[in-house]
Parts: C-alpha cells; sequence; structure tokens
C-alpha cells in the first residue's frame, strides 16, 4: 500500500518532469513527446540559426536549442592574433556564431555599448560576457550554455560573412528632393515632337 509520504513523493517528481517536455520525429516519421531528451540518432530539428550562417541547414536538437536560447557575437578586428585565435576556437568546437568587426569609431560605440572596455577579442554567448580570448574560460561559459561539448555542427553549415559592428544606415532620399525632382521635370521644356517625313499637310 502506498503511504501518503510516497505519494507526495511521486507527485513532486512528476510535476518536475513536466516542467521540461521534448518533442522529435524518429527515423520512421513517428513524432515522439517525452520528458527525456530525444536519442543521438533523431531527426534534427530545421532553424534558422540565430547567430546567422546557412539558414536551410538543418542543425541537432542540443545545439539547435542552445543557438536559440544563447545566441553567439564575436567581436574582432584585422590583424588581431587573437581574434584570429577566437574565431577558430569556436569553428572548431563547433559553434555557429556571427562575427562583428569593429575598424571604425562607430564600431567602437557599438562594441562599448555591447559591454566590451573597448579590447578584443569580446564575446557574447547570450547575456554572458567575456573581453580577451581565454580558452579555458570560453569552454566554460559555452558549456554553461548548453552547447554540446564535441562538435556536432553539420559538415555543409556554412558561416555567415563578417559584418560591421555598427553598419551604415541605408541612404533614404528625402521628402524635399522629390519634390524637387518633380518640380524640375515639370518645369522642363516639352520637346515638339517632329512629323514623319511622308506627312501630308
Amino acid at each position: 500500500m502506498m503511504t501518503g509520504t510516497m505519494m507526495a513523493l511521486l507527485l513532486c517528481a512528476g510535476g518536475a518532469a513536466a516542467q521540461q517536455m521534448y518533442k522529435w520525429v524518429d527515423a520512421s516519421g513517428k513524432v515522439t513527446f517525452s520528458d527525456q531528451p530525444p536519442p543521438a540518432n533523431t531527426k534534427p530539428v530545421e532553424i534558422k540559426a540565430g547567430a546567422g550562417g546557412s539558414a536551410s541547414v538543418q542543425l541537432p536538437y542540443a545545439l539547435a536549442q542552445a543557438v536559440r536560447a544563447h545566441p553567439v557575437v564575436l567581436y574582432t578586428r584585422a590583424k588581431c592574433n587573437f581574434c584570429d585565435q577566437a574565431r577558430t576556437f569556436l569553428k572548431e568546437r563547433g559553434i555557429p556564431f556571427a562575427e562583428k568587426t569593429v575598424q571604425t569609431a562607430s564600431d567602437e560605440a557599438k562594441l562599448k555599448e555591447a559591454g566590451s572596455d573597448g579590447r578584443l577579442p569580446f564575446i557574447k554567448v547570450g547575456r554572458a560576457k567575456s573581453t580577451g580570448f581565454e580558452s579555458g574560460a570560453w569552454n566554460t561559459m559555452l558549456t554553461e550554455a548548453a552547447y554540446p561539448e564535441k562538435k556536432i555542427l553539420p559538415s555543409n553549415y556554412q558561416y555567415p560573412q563578417p559584418t560591421s559592428a555598427a553598419p551604415p544606415e541605408p541612404v533614404v532620399p528625402k521628402a524635399d528632393d522629390n519634390a524637387k525632382n518633380v518640380d524640375d521635370a515639370r518645369r522642363a521644356p516639352k520637346q515638339e515632337k517632329t512629323p514623319p517625313s511622308d506627312f501630308v499637310f
């Protein structure tokens, strides 16, 4: 006979398990719901990687979850040895990331706005931040963000091209310029059409 204490423990366990549910598709196409993470051989989850990259590439479940919850952004500068090491480190571990380059004063402002003291490389993993490259610290930060410790990134994944930390804003024509162009067109003398040579008056 089940005691009240045992019943309470089972209810608590059931409540805790209900807090996290997983959904995946197995090899036969069957959709499964469970409180346990999906097996490694299940169909990967297709996502648009929050860190950029090939939108059509399917990421394994664990990696997809980490990218959604803790996107990685790397800030770098040209001719920066530690920046090169940081980029190589992320790729060797199979971490999808967006790279922001710092070259102008506007880029510097964006870098400091992101939380850096101006030194590079600078990385953001979700809300976590780190200045300067140190593989041990970065490994710990990524693992705490639930990124897989071993590389499982698909071989056909393409990293996005680096972009400026402060990309220039697109030039939008002013309303005054549009009005001026219309006025100029109206004031331009109209050219009379020359009648065809065989026209009879």
